[in-house]
């Protein structure tokens, strides 16, 4: 039965109306929300069938621009001439594969009696949500629009930010049986490449069902798999986006996900906001030296106190350390134990403000943490400098802007505690270098993830850990390897001569 399928979606379209209803049929089978609706055009006099989904047809545009026109206005009366319909756009199709793919895809399909062709008419209009605020990534400065789950509104979103004809855009089709259209946004005359060429190939290797997302296609496009650090970066913010095209970077949009994915990135654009471009730049670079310390402090910290507690307590002042003993002293347990424990707590904790609905998933992350937190203490099983060392760990990885960073934060630490409690302060700087190691030897998209600092590009410095004015960042980041490195000239005006 597989290969009769085969054999009819290849098939070229008959000439009969008849035998177009059959195959249709046979196409289609058992497929209730297929609507066939028969009508006799009234220009031509030619018997048709109008055929789509119901649900992923715009009604509307079906009833005014094709079956108004079709049914009530009288044209040159020639049977094959040109029809007559306002609808926006109209394509052939000669073969079945073409058909069911438009169907399915939300056009509608008209076959005319006599001829060996049906036409494909763009009237999608599935349900779709409003355009609202970013969920995950909150501005205080920038735009309140946020992506959407159609791949053709997010391009134009990004389009209103570069109304640029060097915007470029290439369409490719991933999956066997649901098809994906995957668009790739950058700018001609400053993209590298070989950069856009290695990106299309990757893409276009993917042999898959379908994809769902864009967390989907990250894994089969990513330069080192089995990382734990992310080496895309996925934006629900089309500002975001446009100012990543105008570095020099490609951005990846997947229909039906309502974010986009950027690449090339370093280890650095993980710590940057949009907001920092519309905040004085002082302040801008203390937040970004406060993302990178609270980086740390979120993967380290744990470690740092289990070492401490089990091997260095002699660096420990006197008075802190008679305050230490005196709240570990009724604790059973060693500080691994006692540090995991807590730890597992809080990931129960936040995963169940996630999946619980929003009022209630805050009240539970607020109610759950301060109760087991005092329970804890008051049973002896956790001392209190513990609380306070998760608490602040918990709050160091609120402050990154990048999820996929704080996710990758989170499994370094557990791994850090491990060698905290094997090796105690020995441990953790050869965690340390691994990760430094790691980071150095990674790449996204062939290009290097530790840059600008492995390799060593001053010139990028100037929008790494510190943001300098914008008026004195003329050059694109070389870490994206453009083919165009100017940005902008002296935008700098002094103050005018009287």
């Amino acid at each position: 039965m597989v290969d009769q399928h085969n054999d009819v979606h290849n098939e070229e379209i008959p000439t009969e109306l008849v035998k177009m209803i059959t195959q249709l049929e046979c196409v289609f089978s058992d497929t209730p929300d297929l609507i066939m609706r028969k009508l006799r055009i009234k220009q031509t006099g030619e018997q048709a069938v109008l055929t789509y989904l119901d649900g992923l047809t715009d009604k509307i545009s079906i009833n005014q621009d094709v079956l108004r026109p079709l049914l009530f206005e009288a044209g040159s009366g020639e049977a094959g001439g040109e029809l007559m319909m306002t609808v926006g756009h109209i394509e052939p199709q000669l073969n079945w594969s073409q058909i069911k793919l438009s169907i399915l895809q939300g056009s509608s399909v008209l076959f005319v009696d006599g001829r060996s062709e049906a036409y494909s008419l763009d009237t999608k209009g599935w349900p779709q949500r409003a355009i609202e605020d970013p969920q995950l990534e909150a501005s205080l400065k920038g735009a309140h629009q946020g992506f959407v789950e159609t791949g053709e509104q997010n391009i134009a979103l990004i389009r209103r930010y570069i109304p640029n004809r060097e915007l470029k855009l290439k369409r490719l089709t991933v999956g066997q049986r649901g098809q994906t259209t995957v668009s790739v946004l950058y700018l001609e005359d400053v993209v590298n490449p070989n950069l856009l060429k290695r990106l299309i190939e990757r893409i276009q290797q993917i042999d898959v069902d379908v994809i769902i997302n864009t967390g989907e296609l990250t894994e089969f496009i990513e330069d080192s798999p089995f990382s734990i650090f992310p080496q895309l970066i996925s934006t629900e913010r089309p500002d975001a986006a446009a100012s990543q095209i105008l570095q020099g970077r490609c951005v990846i949009v997947v229909d039906r996900s309502p974010s986009v994915l950027v690449t090339p990135v370093s280890f650095m654009s993980f710590f940057q906001n949009v907001d920092d471009y519309s905040t004085r730049w002082p302040i801008s670079t203390f937040l970004r030296l406060l993302r990178l310390f609270a980086f740390f402090t979120a993967a380290f910290l744990p470690g740092i106190y289990i070492a401490v507690i089990s091997y260095h307590f002699e660096i420990i002042p006197l008075k802190l350390l008679l305050t230490l003993g005196e709240s570990r002293g009724q604790v059973p347990f060693p500080p691994f134990v006692e540090a995991i424990f807590m730890e597992i707590t809080l990931e129960m904790l936040r995963e169940a403000g996630i999946r619980l609905p929003a009022p209630v998933g805050q009240t539970v992350g607020i109610v759950g943490g301060i109760v087991i937190g005092q329970a804890v203490v008051q049973a002896g099983l956790i001392s209190n400098i513990m609380v306070i060392i998760v608490s602040f760990t918990a709050i160091s990885s609120f402050i990154l802007p990048n999820f996929d960073m704080v996710a990758a934060a989170r499994l370094i630490r557990f791994m850090l505690m491990v060698l905290a409690t094997l090796f105690g302060f020995v441990g953790l700087i050869i965690g340390l270098m691994i990760m430094i190691g790691h980071l150095i030897a990674l790449k996204s998209l062939g290009v290097p993830y530790g840059s600008p600092f492995a390799p060593v590009r001053f010139t990028d410095w100037k929008d790494t850990l510190v943001r300098v004015p914008l008026w004195l960042m003329n050059k694109r980041p070389l870490s994206t390897t453009p083919i165009q490195i100017k940005r902008q000239g002296k935008s700098r005006v002094g103050e005018e001569s009287e």
